[in-house]
């Protein structure tokens, strides 16, 4: 008979009752009715009629300007592409016997833009709660993983896809430990399938000193005392959470001693991030905050912090250069934190981050609208980044900060085959994205609104017109 070790008793202040939390999960109900209605058909990715499916096999992309990121440009060359991965690129290349040639000439190819932030498949009509899946009940939920929740039939999905989108991290919010955000392909008939090596971070809204908004009526002294109360709470949790790693490691280390731990899921997620194996997603805004964040991070030694918003971040670039924590920005489309700012700070941010020497990349925070990703870094170019970073910063960086750098972010051989082309500049509103590829997968550029746009391009013949209304004769008396 195991013991329960007894520092591990008031680690439990922070679990909901196992019965009580099921009840309050709403993606525990959502999969489970999702299951019993997809049952039936659990072999195949629900279909339109005579919609065309992905399907891999051998491509070679011929005649193309490849913009490698990684290694510059080549103005004429071609990409083989053999089940998931890039086998060849470059401007002699040998074309396999049978593959499918796809003539690229006066196109571009690039790499698969990666969104470091979104809710992508974790909601779906944003005012109907019952598809809403990307906040779970409760302050501390570290055991909440955004990959279960994600639907892959998301009409979101291939929308953003034909933007040349290939990635997001999903990420679920609310809360101080809301949850592991995970790192997903926009392809795959399941969450699993969709997984990018597995990645995931924690996430952690971290406290503002700030008011809540213009209608937080609170006096200065109650500000900083919620405020205060929120940071020792956080505090409280990280000291908790290394706590139960000591005891975890010294169970394992001699588990026949008979001081088992007791199962803690909430302190069991947390264990690969004190323990420097996952990163830790740090939402932070305000300079106060920021500079706060860093403190903090420094002082609980954590080992992979990344910071996501950052709104300010240009105030204190400096000091986030100096810590050498990379920084996930954006959404490039808002305005200034305050008044007195210039119109163009929320632009200009990344930029100046990035002169500071912060690796920076992209995100939008959105769901519905991640098509715009491309727009977000072309704004980003023009206030200051310029665009070859910009690209970077939708490409390479988020895959350099997120742990997949030798699989996604550039064009080489060996890598996965995450990639698009397009007859202009993405960052351009007239380009056109003529091809996609996620994980070798030629995938259809059809989505609900390229149908829309074709059923309404072409009527049915003798309903262009609504039929003319029958007169009504004035009211007479």
């Amino acid at each position: 008979m195991t013991v329960p070790h007894p520092a591990i008793a008031h680690l439990n202040r922070h679990r909901l009752p196992d019965a009580h939390r099921l009840m309050k999960s709403s993606s525990f109900f959502a999969f489970l009715l999702l299951g019993l209605l997809l049952a039936p058909a659990a072999a195949a990715q629900p279909q339109i009629d005579g919609e065309p499916k992905a399907r891999r096999g051998t491509f070679a992309v011929t005649n193309v300007r490849i913009e490698t990121v990684s290694s510059g440009v080549i103005e004429s060359g071609t990409i083989v592409i053999e089940n998931d991965l890039i086998v060849a690129i470059g401007a002699n290349v040998t074309i396999p016997p049978g593959a499918e040639i796809i003539d690229g000439a006066g196109q571009t190819a690039y790499p698969g833009m990666i969104d470091s932030g979104t809710r992508l498949g974790l909601v779906e009509v944003g005012s109907d709660p019952r598809t809403i899946d990307f906040r779970e009940v409760g302050d501390v939920t570290p055991h909440v993983e955004a990959l279960t929740a994600i639907n892959p039939n998301s009409v979101a999905i291939p929308v953003t896809r034909v933007s040349g989108v290939t990635t997001v991290i999903s990420a679920p919010t609310g809360g101080l430990f809301p949850g592991k955000a995970a790192l997903v392909n926009l392809h795959g008939y399941t969450p699993e399938q969709m997984s990018v090596g597995g990645v995931q971070l924690m996430t952690l809204t971290f406290p503002t000193s700030a008011r809540r908004g213009r209608f937080d009526q609170r006096s200065e002294e109650d500000v900083k005392k919620a405020y205060d109360e929120a940071i020792q709470k956080l505090d409280g949790i990280w000291e908790d959470a290394k706590l139960y790693a000591r005891i975890d490691s010294a169970y394992r280390a001699n588990p026949d001693a008979g001081r088992r731990p007791e199962y803690n899921p909430e302190m069991t997620a947390m264990l690969p991030v004190v323990r420097g194996q996952m990163p830790l997603l740090v939402t932070v805004e305000a300079a106060k905050d920021i500079t706060a964040a860093i403190a903090w991070v420094k002082k609980q030694r954590v080992a992979r912090p990344v910071f996501s918003g950052v709104a300010e971040g240009w105030r204190v670039a400096d000091e986030l250069a100096e810590a050498g924590i990379p920084c996930i920005v954006g959404p490039m489309l808002s305005t200034p934190t305050r008044d007195a700012d210039r119109y163009d700070k929320a632009y200009a941010n990344i930029g100046l981050l990035h002169k500071a020497g912060v690796k920076v990349a992209i995100q939008t925070g959105d769901a519905e609208n991640v098509r715009n990703l491309p727009f977000n870094a072309g704004f980003a170019a023009t206030y200051g980044m310029g665009r070859e970073e910009a690209l970077r910063a939708v490409t390479l960086a988020p895959a350099e900060i997120f742990g997949v750098a030798d699989q996604l972010g550039s064009l080489e051989v060996g890598k996965k085959a995450n990639l698009f082309i397009a007859n202009g500049d993405p960052f351009e509103t007239k380009t056109k994205i003529t091809k996609v590829f996620i994980d070798g997968y030629d995938i259809p550029l059809e989505n609900r609104q390229t149908r829309l746009y074709e059923e309404f391009l072409e009527r049915t013949p003798g309903l262009e017109k609504h039929p003319k209304a029958p007169e009504v004769a004035a009211p007479t008396g």
